[in-house]
């Protein structure tokens, strides 16, 4: 009969302290390499050629009508979080809220760095305003209804576009089940006031703004997803979880028979 500590391990291999070291400094030079490689790849995102920003778009916020060159708030560079709020959508993509809960906390760090950081979304501005006040953010989301943007920057697809089985989206054709989709874009202001686009990202790309899943991935059971296509359907608004399973644990279980 096995006991509860045994039951636990799920079949993981159990060491001595001397081989768990010997198998954690083998996984740290792993570590390292990623780590070096992580910076090699943002030093050649950094070096990509730019895209001069020719189109007026105008986008609906807050404070009134602004433009693109507007939303750097007095810096030079500005982070777009493409957000999947459709025009007539009730409410936001519960995955863009996923993301967008890290996000008021990086403001005051990324301010610091010369970077502004907004989402936008093709839903009207009052639409915006309703679902942003029910999560409790603060950051500043406008609304590019009625403008281009959205096309442009491949993350919003027309009935028409649709209805020929494939979108171009990250950077290819492919079939895509509804008309948003995630993303997240990188802009820079030069001392004349001109716009440039440095880069975009989608799919799985957008997971740098979810630091949750970094620090699943340190978890023993890692981010404990199903093998299913979309990997997030765990994923909830976060007023919308429902309370978290309760552990039993020893205490309470000499309770239960007391």
């Amino acid at each position: 009969m096995k006991t509860t500590a045994e039951t636990n391990t799920v079949d993981h291999a159990i060491v001595s302290p001397d081989q768990w070291l010997t198998a954690r400094q083998a996984l740290l030079a792993r570590e390292k390499e990623l780590t070096q490689l992580r910076d090699q790849i943002a030093r050649e995102r950094r070096a990509l050629p730019w895209v001069r920003i020719e189109k007026d778009y105008v986008f609906e916020g807050l404070e009134g009508r602004r433009t693109l060159a507007e939303l750097f708030e007095g810096r030079r560079q500005l982070l777009v979080q493409h957000f999947m709020l459709g025009p007539d959508w009730e409410q936001g993509c519960p995955s863009c809220s996923f993301m967008a809960d890290h996000t008021d906390g990086m403001l005051p760090h990324l301010a610091q760095r010369d970077v502004t950081l907004v989402a936008i979304s093709r839903a009207p501005l009052a639409r915006i305003e309703r679902f942003r006040q029910r999560m409790g953010w603060r950051f500043p989301w406008l609304s590019s209804h009625g403008s281009d943007f959205n096309h442009d920057f491949h993350v919003s697809f027309s009935p028409e576009v649709q209805a020929r089985g494939e979108v171009y989206y990250n950077y290819a054709m492919r079939p895509f089940p509804i008309e948003e989709a995630p993303g997240i874009s990188a802009f820079f202001k030069d001392d004349a006031g001109d716009v440039f686009h440095t880069y975009s990202t989608y799919g799985r790309g957008v997971e740098v703004m979810m630091g949750t899943y970094n620090l699943l991935d340190l978890a023993p059971r890692g981010r404990d997803e199903r093998d299913v296509p979309n990997k997030m359907e765990w994923v909830r608004h976060h007023d919308r979880y429902a309370p978290a399973p309760q552990v039993a644990t020893a205490s309470t279980c000499c309770h239960a028979q007391a």
